[in-house]
């Protein structure tokens, strides 16, 4: 029986841009929210090399893929040298690719945890975001999810209380938004003062916003006009995530959500209905789990 490890997405509920590092990166402040739309890794058991598999167009399956950066990390770490062997992934897509969801994040701890698991590793958790660090600045928060406020790079995390339970739809078109191409838009700018988050945005969610959107909006319009059909549905929040494509919507209620999903669907857009989920379902959703679904 395959291992099944579940990869759920995030939604940046709000990125603001604080200064540029003197190594090109940017420091940041996010807020972070996990989401019940997941990709899917199963892993057998094998002879010889690791190998990584999709039937979804597009993954890559050789050493490009970020699952294999996240392998020959954690099968450094156990003292093996060479390529991980002995063991066959196989990722289900349903996160759409460079929309600023997170998926290869995600799928990266996703290999993280099934991996340990196949082979008996007892990491720590602070060995883990050790490791989890070295594969992504964003990848240490999918070995939490929930609500959490990420700064610098993202990496240094604080965890939040739970947000109250939102469905969400989320809207991505066919094109991805590379994000080093994002933060370039970004910088081309004129520069701003930077701000943080609001101190009471939890009642007043439109409060939030996402300073990488005016650029990429710069260069992909239709991005702002699935903004502005999502404000038009009366969402708490409507606002591209990450570094884009996708656009998303908040709404207290599923038939608000089914409505919305309704009204903002447009010729080259995928729509999709999920919902937040807290730590305690985040980590219920994303631990290991023999047999196949």
């Amino acid at each position: 029986m395959p291992l099944i490890v579940r990869a759920p997405a995030k939604l940046n509920l709000d990125l603001r841009i604080l200064s540029r590092r003197i190594d090109g990166f940017h420091d940041l402040q996010t807020l972070l929210q996990s989401i019940s739309l997941h990709d899917t890794l199963s892993f057998t058991r094998c002879q010889g090399c690791m190998t990584v598999g999709s039937q979804s167009s597009g993954v890559p399956t050789d050493k490009k893929n970020i699952v294999w950066r996240a392998a020959k990390v954690l099968w450094r770490d156990i003292g093996c040298q060479g390529d991980p062997k002995g063991v066959s992934i196989s990722i289900t897509k349903r996160i759409p690719m460079a929309a600023g969801l997170g998926g290869g994040s995600s799928n990266a701890v996703a290999a993280l945890r099934g991996l340990c698991s196949l082979w008996g590793v007892s990491a720590s958790r602070k060995r883990l975001r050790e490791l989890a660090a070295s594969v992504g600045s964003d990848v240490p928060y999918f070995l939490t999810g929930g609500l959490s406020v990420g700064f610098d790079r993202g990496v240094r995390l604080r965890r939040l209380s739970d947000l109250d339970q939102y469905w969400v739809v989320l809207a991505s078109p066919m094109f991805g938004v590379p994000t080093a191409l994002a933060y370039k838009w970004f910088d081309q700018l004129p520069a701003k003062s930077p701000t943080k988050k609001p101190r009471h945005w939890r009642q007043q969610l439109r409060l939030l916003r996402n300073d990488l959107q005016e650029s990429v909006v710069r260069h992909h319009p239709e991005i702002g006009v699935m903004v502005d059909r999502f404000q038009a549905t009366n969402a708490s929040l409507s606002a591209m995530t990450g570094s884009g494509s996708t656009v998303f919507g908040l709404y207290r209620r599923k038939v608000d959500a089914v409505f919305a999903r309704r009204q903002v669907r447009s010729r080259g857009w995928q729509t999709i209905l999920s919902w937040t989920i807290g730590s305690g379902e985040f980590t219920r959703l994303t631990e290991p789990e023999s047999g196949s679904r």
